[in-house]
């Protein structure tokens, strides 16, 4: 309990419903979520507390639609954002409700009520798609994906013609968005990249020690560390560019003893925020639409493997969704489809190459 039995309480309410927040908060840390992820729940419920003026033991379902609605119509959010929102008054009440911290029995005896579980499925949002992003976002073309990497070339050249220091970060930031799309990589995936991720696939010996990407930095779900997955080298061009900057390019940064895969010229880590910097620059250089953005890179990455003929079950798995309505209805796979359709897919485009 997160008050002291026996002991007089100056503001009974407010002190209660404090407990009530450290309780739940010290649960969700025992849950392993991240401090950031409770903040914003437990800010969630004081948002409903602030609308409708009543301490959590007092809240009804009514609350809940009355909130709800505020919401939609008010602060017009987006689904997804709404049914966050909800989720976290659905959790904060099932913690309340719960035996095991018997807020139940102490709301009864110093309120003469108790909390209730006010969310159901009539007031609140069900998830009923995989992807709930803006509609606008789409991948690139590939006249228009190719126009942005001959535009990465381009400025790599000038640099290199203006004899500027700028060259080296120019071909930089040229490799991060080709090493995106080529491997199928959100941002923070690219930015935590280093240089030993790389390995070998005995299935694909041309690649020597290219054969494959460990990620390690994959997006975390609620209350799990980071999700690595191993991406299997498809675009042998792309090993090409990588391989030269990794030759040429990253040790004339200095900075031997630094892992880190993107080096800036101070030696640190390049952040996502700076590829959002030089994407957004470079779009808007071409005149490319606004909604175009560095996570269209992985989107165009998983459309034009499936265009090729990939099977979506082996792109699934090369893009670390958990579920395979995310791209489509997947059949049943061996042990060996993995490596079986890497291979189909890269004996096709080293035929191209």
């Amino acid at each position: 309990m997160e008050l002291v039995q026996g002991a007089a309480l100056l503001h009974p309410e407010d002190a209660v419903f404090q407990g009530m927040l450290s309780g739940w908060a010290r649960q969700q840390r025992a849950r392993n979520l991240q401090q950031r992820t409770i903040s914003e729940k437990a800010n969630r419920v004081k948002d409903l507390f602030d609308f409708c003026g009543e301490y959590p033991w007092r809240w009804t379902a009514g609350h809940m639609d009355e909130w709800s609605e505020h919401l939609v119509v008010e602060q017009r959010l987006a689904e997804s954002s709404i049914r966050q929102y909800q989720g976290a008054i659905r959790t904060f009440c099932d913690f309340l409700v719960s035996p095991h911290y018997r807020w139940v029995e102490e709301c009864e005896k110093r309120f003469g009520t108790h909390p209730i579980q006010i969310c159901h499925e009539w007031n609140t949002s069900a998830h009923l798609v995989d992807y709930e992003g803006d509609a606008d976002r789409r991948p690139f073309t590939r006249k228009e994906l190719q126009e942005f990497f001959d535009y990465c070339d381009l400025r790599v050249e000038k640099a290199a013609r203006s004899g500027r220091k700028g060259a080296l970060t120019a071909y930089r930031d040229a490799t991060v968005f080709k090493t995106m799309y080529a491997w199928g990589l959100r941002r923070t995936e690219a930015s935590k990249l280093d240089v030993v991720d790389w390995h070998r696939n005995p299935k694909a010996p041309e690649l020597k020690n290219m054969g494959s990407l460990e990620v390690r930095w994959g997006k975390r779900t609620r209350g799990s560390p980071p999700r690595r997955r191993t991406v299997l080298t498809v675009m042998p061009w792309a090993v090409e560019s990588v391989t030269d900057y990794l030759v040429n390019i990253r040790p004339r940064f200095g900075f031997p003893g630094q892992p880190a895969l993107w080096l800036t010229e101070r030696g640190g880590r390049l952040k996502p925020r700076e590829i959002n910097s030089r994407f957004e620059e470079y779009r808007d250089d071409l005149g490319l639409p606004e909604e175009l953005v560095p996570h269209c890179l992985r989107h165009s990455y998983v459309t034009h493997l499936i265009e090729d003929g990939a099977d979506p079950k082996f792109v699934q798995e090369q893009v670390g969704h958990r579920y395979a309505s995310t791209l489509a209805i997947y059949t049943g796979v061996n042990g060996d489809f993995m490596n079986t359709m890497m291979r189909r897919v890269l004996d096709r485009n080293l035929r191209e190459a």
